[in-house]
């Protein structure tokens, strides 16, 4: 059952672009019987909810969410976890901490919830974190995980987010939870190079400022929770990164900075002047043209392309990356990059398809046309396949990962 009807259940974002009423209302429609269709179906289409978790619109409601994102993420509802018999606010190292992270999330509750309800939704919030650290001990709790995992309990209630955010914390959160932020660091490093790849411009200009990537630190490890104030954006991109690869946020981080381009070049050079705007992320962004820009850029600059660019190579066992491949794939396998970059290729003139999409010529300050005219071409069917991250297969994963 959702626990945030005092702020509604409506569509995700304000409302997909163009069309009539009647029209976007069939689109809502078509798009939930689909949805219901690759839930009902045996096995459970999981590539298909991929594609509707991450194309125009999301999953568009908290009651599709509760029954889909268990699926993403390959989790038996049936099988709730376990109570521990210990007393974990006595117990935890963590307790402290957790408590006033807690106690400061007032504006992740919904506007109008009653107080007595939002006291009881913070004390399963620790109660939440507290065990999933005691089952987990080989994960340590940071300042913003609290974000992250609120907004499954606003969603799907306490036992399923349980369930959830254990699964999450031991695979796309896994580099946020060592007891460094050592492989934090790495995943912020591929920031930059993706903006290179881009808009050498910009990145030249944010170098020269030298402001460094830990504006983007907070957006990162609570996959925007902290940042945005509109709790229907916040849901929309889980729906986005549940059904990505664990890098994806890092992307959606890059098209946020390449989308504020004119901004930051009318910043004064300096760090301090950079890292202030984009540290004020804003509240209107256009988060469906966003998505789509992300992952194409995913499809044209994997991260096996962009390692050598960032940071020194972590281990691979200890990254995010590396352990979404022990994924138990509940589907078929399918490469996603393939399908998409079929999806591409069928939609470019035959004397252009052996040509890259993308270039770095960086005499041309508006070499990031190429991607924006590539999301207009596309829209969000060029989107719709990053969906099928399931596909990460094992071997797929080490090719990333060499």
């Amino acid at each position: 059952m959702a626990l945030r009807s005092a702020q509604g259940d409506g569509p995700t974002c304000s409302r997909w672009d163009g069309g009539s009423e009647k029209d976007f209302n069939a689109k809502r429609k078509k798009k939930v019987a689909d949805i219901y269709q690759a839930l009902n179906s045996e096995p459970t289409d999981v590539a298909a909810l991929r594609r509707m978790a991450i194309s125009e619109g999301g999953l568009l409601t908290d009651e599709i969410r509760q029954k889909v994102w268990p699926k993403l993420l390959n989790v038996n509802t049936n099988d709730p976890p376990l109570i521990s018999g210990k007393d974990l606010r006595q117990m935890s190292k963590d307790y402290q901490q957790v408590l006033l992270d807690v106690r400061r999330s007032l504006r992740r509750f919904p506007p109008g919830m009653p107080e007595e309800q939002r006291e009881g939704l913070q004390e399963e919030l620790i109660d939440i974190i507290l065990l999933i650290l005691e089952r987990n001990p080989q994960l340590h709790y940071y300042q913003g995980y609290h974000d992250i995992v609120v907004t499954f309990l606003l969603v799907v209630g306490e036992k399923l987010a349980t369930s959830l955010v254990e699964k999450l914390s031991t695979h796309h959160l896994r580099d946020f939870m060592d007891p460094t932020m050592d492989n934090t660091r790495h995943i912020l490093n591929y920031l930059m190079p993706i903006i290179d790849q881009v808009n050498p411009e910009l990145h030249d200009f944010m170098q020269s400022a030298e402001v460094g990537t830990i504006f983007a630190l907070s957006w990162l490890i609570t996959w925007f929770g902290h940042v945005l104030s509109d709790f229907r954006h916040v849901v929309r991109l889980y729906d986005f990164f549940l059904a990505c690869h664990p890098l994806m946020p890092i992307y959606f981080a890059a098209v946020i900075v390449l989308y504020r381009e004119q901004e930051v070049l009318d910043c004064d050079c300096d760090m301090a002047s950079v890292h202030h705007l984009l540290s004020q992320i804003p509240q209107d962004l256009p988060y469906e043209t966003l998505i789509s820009r992300a992952g194409d850029l995913f499809v044209q600059f994997p991260p096996s392309e962009l390692a050598r660019e960032a940071a020194a190579q972590q281990q691979a066992e200890k990254t995010a990356a590396s352990t979404f491949k022990d994924f138990e794939l509940a589907s078929a396998q399918q490469r996603p990059d393939m399908v998409l970059r079929q999806r591409f290729r069928g939609l470019l003139r035959p004397e252009d398809r052996t040509k890259d999409v993308l270039t770095k010529p960086r005499t041309n300050r508006f070499v990031k046309l190429a991607v924006m005219g590539l999301t207009v071409a596309l829209g969000a069917a060029a989107l719709a396949v990053v969906k099928s991250a399931l596909e990460w297969a094992p071997k797929f994963q080490l090719q990333l990962f060499p």
